[in-house]
């Protein structure tokens, strides 16, 4: 099965985080979850504190078989906690390593601004949160969900199950999305 790495750091979005990595683990998809700082306890925007399985020096710290190019997918959620991510340089190293290695990277909401910040959106589709709009012109601010080549993009909270399907369907089938979204009621 696939392997994703998501990465927390803290005010995470609560909902874009749990409903992906939920909708993916219920998909037989393996996610590592992984603490920005060094307590694998992160607090999102909501006061809502989540136990990660890793920290991201762990993970960087690993043996090859776990190093960050190998997981299939990078998954960075949105909200407040996008600063913390973006002033660490961990971050855009990690980014441009599973970019170097053609592996899948999914931000949503706030998040896109990483891929932005390493390069990657250059001549891409992508839809982000209203609120990095400034940053980011060429934004399909009226789309749910973008997929352009191996970079998945959401716009927000609301479209978090929308968006853990998309990853379904990349990383496993479609036909498992559809499977997931029937078992859910979607």
């Amino acid at each position: 099965m696939p392997t994703v790495l998501a990465i927390l750091a803290d005010g995470f979005e609560e909902i874009e985080a749990t409903t992906p990595i939920d909708l993916l683990r219920r998909a037989g998809v393996e996610v590592t979850v992984a603490a920005l700082g060094g307590d694998r306890a992160v607090t999102g925007r909501s006061g809502i504190t989540l136990l990660a399985d890793t920290t991201l020096d762990v993970v960087l710290s690993a043996p090859s078989h776990l190093s960050p190019s190998l997981f299939d997918c990078l998954f960075f959620p949105g909200g407040p906690g996008v600063k913390l991510l973006r002033a660490d340089p961990r971050i855009r190293h990690v980014i441009s390593a599973h970019a170097q290695a053609e592996r899948w990277i999914a931000a949503i909401c706030a998040a896109p601004i990483l891929l932005h910040d390493a390069g990657l959106l250059v001549n891409r589709r992508y839809t982000a949160h209203p609120s990095v709009a400034g940053e980011l012109p060429a934004i399909q601010a009226n789309e749910r969900t973008v997929s352009d080549g191996r970079l998945l993009t959401s716009r927000g909270a609301g479209t978090s199950l929308d968006f853990g399907l998309l990853l379904i369907e990349k990383l496993v089938s479609l036909p498992a999305a559809q499977s997931v979204a029937r078992a859910i009621c979607a």
